[in-house]
């Protein structure tokens, strides 16, 4: 089995059973939205990491951190390594809410300039396998992205990994949208700044897109991207579904202190919340 695959199985299992902890620690992540909106990304990173390594006995997790960005050879954030199989994966986290979520930035720019080659309208099947399995492509099947879903207005959230092999075996056609378009998946929606190549299946229902990544895209409008909304039979939650958070407003202060405070205090600090963390390990 997929290493990352393997993963989010047993992820899935340690939910069914110990929901609590993962409700805790989703809840004490998405309290950092309290503090700015995109604080609760970079701590999930290591919220995540540690969560891995204090619950998930047969794993353990490294944050990479922002200071390796230029030596990634992939768009990781955290590294998995499997204690029994000795098997290393990278995973990259991403935080979004209910909506757009990218699945790959497609840094060399690839993907859109290869499908423009192929046709406005791509129908076969044997030529659809052919673009999964390319170069141009090739990243599309070392999607390894954890995604941190949030619907701030329920307070709920979800961990909802993107099914790509499900993606592959099931696009039946491949059609350009061009810039100018009233276009997305339900045929209405905002006029578009630049072209797309949307990927539907045989019920015309949306899989994914590939956003133009020309000098003039931003990070928003280029790369490999799906909606979570329309595109849920491609998703898989290993969470088991929504699950309902809230604003943990002692985390806030215990940040505000820390930042006040020694590393000495710090040190003493961990010790009483690693207390805390193997009483949950008993519950």
């Amino acid at each position: 089995m997929n290493p990352y695959k393997d993963f989010q199985n047993r992820f899935k299992v340690l939910t069914s059973k110990h929901k609590n902890l993962v409700v805790n620690t989703l809840s004490n992540i998405f309290t950092m939205r309290l503090i700015g909106n995109k604080t609760h990304g970079d701590l999930a990173e290591i919220g995540i990491a540690e969560f891995i390594n204090q619950f998930m006995y047969d794993f353990k997790s490294v944050h990479i951190g922002k200071d390796l960005f230029r030596a990634k050879e992939h768009e990781e954030d955290i590294v998995i390594i499997n204690e029994i199989t000795k098997s290393k994966f990278p995973v990259s986290l991403k935080a979004y809410g209910d909506g757009p979520l990218q699945l790959s930035t497609d840094r060399d720019q690839k993907m859109f300039p290869y499908l423009e080659r192929q046709g406005k309208r791509i129908t076969d099947r044997k030529k659809i396998v052919k673009i999964f399995s390319s170069s141009a492509f090739s990243e599309f099947n070392n999607i390894n992205v954890m995604p941190l879903i949030y619907d701030e207005k329920n307070k709920r959230c979800n961990i909802m990994v993107f099914d790509h092999e499900k993606a592959s075996r099931q696009t039946t056609q491949i059609l350009y949208i061009g810039k100018g378009k009233n276009l997305t998946s339900h045929g209405k929606g905002k006029s578009r700044k630049h072209p797309i190549f949307m990927f539907l299946d045989k019920d015309n229902s949306y899989i994914c897109e590939v956003r133009y990544g020309g000098a003039s895209a931003n990070a928003l409008q280029r790369g490999l991207w799906t909606q979570t909304k329309n595109a849920t039979n491609y998703f898989d939650s290993i969470t088991n579904g929504w699950i309902d958070y809230s604003h943990n407003h002692t985390l806030v202060k215990l940040f505000s202190l820390a930042l006040n405070s020694t590393e000495a205090g710090h040190e003493e600090a961990n010790k009483i919340l690693q207390k805390d963390i193997e009483k949950l390990k008993k519950t």
